[in-house]
């Protein structure tokens, strides 16, 4: 048996996906657990931190992540989230990666996914087997996103990325956050190099990128976010994000603003696979 394999909600029988929805309270954490199905994770409400191994994607309502059968990862909540996944059986979407990734949905994907999660399961019928066709044909051709973080496998550069994480706003020199974590700072450029494989001033650049989408979804102005991601001049922020998502963050912000939530398609939430933990703030669920 594999590690935090849960299969209880794979597809059986003669279905090819199946589905679940479930909302979450803010804070809510699922241990790490993997599934014998390939997964896709969408949101239509709220920001999901997805973990897997040394990397941490930030899933806003405009992304889903993919995760292929049997990758352990765990998913953090970090305010009120409606989550809609799909559980697709092995081998019907041979075309998707083989590791985590972040699509960007479409509209007619996002329809689709809430269309099968109503349904409950897709199964042998002919209309079902029509909408398992598109809704792979949609994920085989959905654009991916750079969301993706990846902390540093040596101890000494990891505890200089965990300070950076922190002071973000303050955007201390490398110099400097070396001093505070008692390394060096060729010692600490090296490491990144071998892992994950760029420079430290890339890796903030990636860090302030996924705080600044989790901020943006949770409705703070590009301004504010500008400056609580490190940057003194809100036009570099906006270039940055330009340049990741070939969008303004205003346009990025006011497009998720208007997405319908589909609150019906809620109504299929039943018992959830894994047990999610409290936060310290008391807010909880219990979820898939």
């Amino acid at each position: 048996m594999r590690r935090g394999l849960v299969t209880c909600y794979d597809p059986k029988f003669r279905a090819s996906i199946s589905t679940l929805a479930w909302e979450y309270q803010a804070g809510c954490n699922v241990p790490e657990h993997s599934h014998g199905s390939d997964q896709l994770i969408y949101a239509i409400r709220g920001v999901m931190n997805v973990s897997a191994a040394q990397s941490t994607w930030v899933i806003p309502p405009q992304f889903a992540m993919w995760i292929p059968a049997f990758t352990l990862h765990r998913i953090h909540m970090s305010g009120p989230v409606s989550m809609r996944t799909l559980y697709l059986k092995r081998g019907i979407a041979p075309r998707m990666p083989e590791a985590c990734t972040v699509l960007h949905v479409t509209p007619l994907l996002r329809e689709l996914t809430v269309e099968a999660v109503r349904l409950g399961k897709i199964g042998p019928q002919r209309l079902h087997r029509a909408l398992r066709d598109l809704i792979v044909e949609e994920l085989q051709k959905a654009p991916t996103v750079p969301t993706e973080l990846t902390m540093p496998a040596d101890e000494c550069a990891r505890a200089v990325a965990s300070a950076a994480m922190e002071t973000l706003a303050d955007s201390p020199s490398l110099d400097q956050l070396c001093r505070s974590t008692g390394t060096s700072v060729r010692t600490v450029q090296r490491a990144f190099r071998r892992s994950p494989g760029i420079s430290f001033e890339s890796w903030r650049r990636q860090a302030r990128l996924m705080k600044a989408i989790e901020l943006l979804a949770a409705g703070k102005p590009v301004k504010e976010v500008a400056f609580d991601v490190g940057y003194r001049q809100p036009s570099a922020f906006v270039q940055l994000f330009r340049l990741a998502f070939g969008t303004t963050p205003k346009s990025w912000s006011s497009l998720l603003a208007t997405r319908p939530e589909s609150p019906s398609s809620a109504s299929r939430a039943s018992s959830p696979p894994a047990a999610a933990d409290r936060s310290s703030s008391g807010s909880g669920a219990r979820s898939r």
